[in-house]
């Protein structure tokens, strides 16, 4: 079993700035991608941001130059700084991680998501 635990989401107004965390725990041996995803209202969940264990990146053209994934794999956590933030980012904000356990079986874990609100 693999646990995650998200936090940093909350309210902020337009053209704020916002971190989220996303910690792992339990049965890793590895971490291969971590991601973020949001869903917002009425609207399917969608990719935002993800980081290969290359540190190699990808994010949505609707965020790309406002946002920044990262990780720290010691901790097993990844980040994803949020700026100059629109109305139009709110949504719930949910992390997933690809990982490996100790007997080598493939896992897809994700958060319970962190509740991003934009608004004045």
């Amino acid at each position: 079993q693999v646990q995650l635990v998200e936090s940093g989401g909350g309210l902020v107004q337009p053209g704020g700035s916002l971190r989220l965390s996303c910690a792992a725990s339990g049965s890793i041996f590895s971490i291969d991608a971590m991601g973020w995803y949001r869903q917002a209202p009425g609207k399917q969940r969608e990719l935002v941001a993800v980081i290969t264990s290359g540190r190699s990146t990808n994010y949505a053209d609707s965020v790309l130059g406002r946002f920044t994934i990262s990780r720290d794999n010691a901790k097993n956590t990844v980040y994803l700084q949020m700026n100059s933030l629109k109305p139009e980012d709110t949504a719930v904000y949910y992390c997933k991680i690809n990982s490996r356990t100790p007997r080598g079986y493939d896992n897809v874990s994700w958060g319970q998501g962190t509740q991003v609100t934009v608004s004045s």
